[in-house]
């Protein structure tokens, strides 16, 4: 896979922007707030149709063009793979009086969903944010496993997008219920039921790219570890998708419970889940409608991170997450290789700085692995001379974006 040319417009801090990218190692040097994490934004805004950092696609737009008569933005791709080239592009348009903004995706110049987008380009992106991924909250941690399974697999993607739906219908009626009363057995059974058809799957197949991390990441550390730490990841759900409560009466282990457990879960069918989690729904009703909200479903999952029995997020050293965390990004590369059979592009956005030296030299021998790696840094220095001699370099300043070097590419 190679993201072979890029083209923004009114994009961030980038009025105008056309930048042809070879295989290999591209590295794009700058100081802070000139548009390199920018740039890899827009590459995975292009893979994903979501931005990683925005909170609303408004906040993408150039605020130099915003009190034009007609401000938009545009950030479009070339993507080569195996033995075809993929067109794709999104342009954010203003929709009429709200200040808001739309999206307006195609995918060979014909109009698509921004769902279709998904799986186009395979990204792997490691961002300082990331370096916490062991320490930080938990939707921190589910956005971690949605992203990568929904660039592997769009069924996930169509079941998450599912699910959140109705979770929000199904919570609607709870807090209806809660305040004005009334009979809540068959209008549950249908929100449970639809609820059940999604999120099975979604805990399904986040229980399987657990296991597929924790084989790669385990490996990975041992090396980043000199030898001494093997890392185990750990499938936290708010219910156990592997048993069924005895009884309405009989309460399911809590979810700090099966925290505290880090369960380490079999092959899990989504037969399975589905039976479970509708047992689970309906011994928690009580539960769910006293609180107003589901109380119970992937909506509250989360991973662990455990060296032996320990559990990484409160009891390791910030060396030992970030080592955790950099063992899973590299995993993650490995698995999404395997399963799609193409090499994702790998974007590091200035993480050197985050990393010790040793952690800086494992992720240093891995970048030349990958087919096509960006990464952004604000210091050379981080890197060896045989990676800057091999590699296509680039210096931005105030979104614009002017060659260094360029030894040892190809353009592809």
């Amino acid at each position: 896979m190679h993201l072979r040319h890029l083209s923004l417009t009114n994009f961030r801090n980038y009025s105008r922007l056309e930048l042809n990218l070879p295989l290999g190692v591209t590295i794009i040097q700058g100081q802070n707030a000139q548009g390199k994490s920018n740039l890899l934004e827009a590459i995975v805004f292009l893979a994903t149709g979501k931005s990683p950092r925005a909170g609303s696609d408004s906040e993408l737009v150039n605020w130099l063009v915003r009190d034009e008569p007609y401000p938009f933005a545009r950030a479009a791709a070339e993507v080569v793979r195996a033995s075809r080239t993929e067109q794709i592009d999104i342009t954010l348009l203003p929709n009429k009086g709200n200040g808001r903004f739309r999206k307006q995706v195609r995918i060979h110049g014909v109009n698509k969903r921004a769902m279709d987008l998904v799986g186009i380009m395979l990204t792997v992106l490691f961002r300082p944010e990331d370096v916490d991924l062991v320490s930080g909250s938990p939707s921190q941690r589910r956005r971690y496993l949605d992203i990568a399974l929904c660039q592997m697999e769009p069924a996930y993607c169509r079941a998450l997008s599912h699910y959140q739906k109705v979770l929000a219908q199904r919570n609607a009626l709870l807090r209806n219920l809660a305040e004005r009363g009334g009979d809540a057995g068959d209008q549950l059974r249908y929100w449970d039921e639809k609820l059940v058809e999604s999120g099975s799957l979604v805990v399904a197949r986040r229980q399987w790219l657990i296991n597929e991390l924790e084989k790669e990441a385990a490996l990975i550390h041992l090396d980043l570890s000199g030898g001494v730490e093997r890392l185990h990841l750990r499938y936290l759900p708010s219910f156990d998708p592997g048993q069924q409560p005895a009884s309405a009466r009989t309460p399911y282990p809590s979810t700090q419970v099966l925290r505290e457990r880090g369960v380490a879960y079999a092959e899990l069918s989504v037969d399975q889940a589905r039976a479970s989690f509708l047992a689970h729904l309906y011994a928690g009703r009580s539960r769910d409608l006293a609180a107003g909200m589901t109380l119970i479903g992937p909506h509250r999952d989360d991973l662990g991170f455990y060296l032996g029995e320990r559990n990484l997020r409160t009891y390791g050293s910030r060396g030992q997450q970030r080592t955790a965390a950099l063992a899973s990004k590299l995993a993650e590369v490995a698995i999404m290789t395997r399963v799609s059979g193409e090499s994702p592009i790998l974007l590091l956005d200035d993480v050197m700085s985050e990393l010790d030296a040793t952690r800086r030299r494992m992720l240093l021998e891995v970048i030349p692995t990958v087919k096509q790696a960006i990464v952004t840094t604000t210091d050379w220095d981080y890197f060896s001379d045989d990676i800057l001699t091999r590699a296509y370099r680039l210096h931005v300043h105030e979104g614009q974006i002017d060659e260094v070097e360029n030894a040892g590419t190809q353009m592809g």
